[in-house]
């Protein structure tokens, strides 16, 4: 692709979504020790110097939206409190729109303190509890109590909500399995009940990103890593969708899919992004 054709590819683009694994940083298996990617840090300062509003949106439920921004912040990052989103972000967009308030939480304080604080009380799952709802997150303690309670959960009504259907995310060792897939797989097939997705690459994810970004999908431009997350989403809700090669998606991970689930650009890291940003919005 030509470089002036790259750069109108963010001719309408007026705000960014990130992904942060393998995108903007990696960490290691337990999710800790992040070290930014070449261009990360360049590329936000750039965006930031400049008025140009971007969030990052993990799927990563391991520590709350707030917690991570710190961390960035500590190595390098120009990122407020409320600029990191996680699945617990566009799961309490979607429980309140949803009139859903008591949920069943499997994971840890990353996933439950952001939901008790937008006041939806949140109950552990022992026993055969009551709710509206259940959320599964990062969950590497997760035992058979817990999944049985879910089950009960949802057997009397409860809707099953998941921060991710991904198998991988990326990391220094490589691809990490997630958990929140797992879980899921086990309750939904002892219930019979599907997981309705509430992290990438679902229209709940992009609206919260959005939202918080004052921009429409049209002026958003979703950077990603991951063939199944970030691209899908983007192209399914009208935003651009570019994709980089330091992730799971690789150098051929893309190959195998249509047009019309291809990204609209497709760099080998955000460091080229930086380059194409400068002559687009300068």
């Amino acid at each position: 692709m030509a470089a002036d054709t790259r750069a109108d590819v963010l001719g309408d683009v007026r705000g960014y979504l990130f992904d942060l694994d393998g995108t903007l940083v990696l960490g290691d298996r337990r999710n800790h020790g992040f070290r930014p990617l070449p261009g990360a840090l360049e590329l936000t300062r750039w965006l930031d110097s400049h008025g140009i509003p971007f969030v990052v949106f993990t799927n990563g439920t391991i520590r709350s939206g707030r917690a991570y921004a710190t961390l960035l912040r500590e190595i390098g990052f120009p990122l407020d409190d409320s600029a990191v989103l996680t699945p617990a972000s566009s799961a309490v967009d979607t429980l309140l729109r949803r009139g859903q308030r008591t949920v069943v939480v499997l994971g840890g304080a990353g996933l439950a303190e952001p939901l008790a604080e937008a006041g939806i009380e949140v109950l552990p799952p022992v026993g055969k509890p009551r709710a509206d709802a259940v959320l599964v997150g990062w969950y590497r303690e997760c035992t058979l109590e817990n999944i049985e309670a879910a089950c009960h959960a949802i057997w009397q009504g409860a809707t099953l909500y998941s921060s991710s259907q991904s198998l991988f995310f990326a990391s220094a060792d490589g691809k990490v399995l997630g958990t929140s897939r797992l879980i899921c797989g086990a309750i939904t097939s002892v219930t019979g009940t599907r997981a309705t997705v509430v992290g990438k690459p679902s229209s709940h994810a992009l609206r919260a990103a959005c939202r918080r970004l004052g921009l429409r999908p049209a002026q958003v431009a979703v950077v990603g890593d991951d063939p199944q997350l970030e691209t899908p989403m983007a192209r399914r809700g009208g935003a651009v969708a570019i994709a980089v090669d330091t992730g799971i998606g690789g150098t051929d991970g893309y190959a195998s899919l249509p047009d019309h689930r291809r990204p609209h650009l497709r760099l080998a890291g955000v460091d080229q992004l930086l380059k194409i940003a400068r002559k687009s919005h300068g």
